[in-house]
């Protein structure tokens, strides 16, 4: 059964897609520290992709330290909250970063972004909850 609400984008390789899905998870607390994740070929399964992708998502998991994996045992969330706090900083970093630079590059201001934020960033909660209102819509219907 595919992952429901996850859609893979054409601009990002699908391996780091996956990294990102897993750490957001662990973000929200979806997912806790010390909790097992699936095994590769039902992850494979679970988002359509073939094993070598999940393979090469879980290398990179375990690269920068989100999760551990033992011999002959799955795969488990990293215990290390530090690291957790600083994977989420850099999660945030490089997007935050991206609208910074779109912002200067049209002369923007400071003040002005900051204002736009505040008022876009109130929209965008109410748009969230009009999608999950319409997802438990959907699952009630079936």
């Amino acid at each position: 059964m595919p992952i429901k609400g996850f859609v893979f984008n054409n601009n990002t390789p699908i391996y780091l897609q996956i990294s990102k899905y897993y750490q957001a998870k662990v973000f929200i607390g979806e997912i806790e520290p010390g909790d097992v994740i699936p095994s590769r070929r039902e992850l494979a399964g679970s988002f359509g992709v073939n094993l070598n992708t999940v393979q090469k998502a879980y290398a990179y998991m375990e690269e920068i330290g989100l999760i551990c994996t033992e011999k002959n045992k799955q795969s488990t969330i990293t215990l290390d909250l530090d690291l957790i706090n600083r994977l989420k900083t850099e999660y945030l970093k490089e997007p935050l970063m991206d609208f910074i630079y779109s912002m200067k590059s049209v002369n923007i201001d400071k003040k002005t972004v900051l204002k736009l934020v505040g008022e876009y960033y109130d929209l965008v909660e109410e748009d969230v909850k009009a999608d999950e209102e319409d997802d438990e819509y959907e699952d009630g219907d079936r």
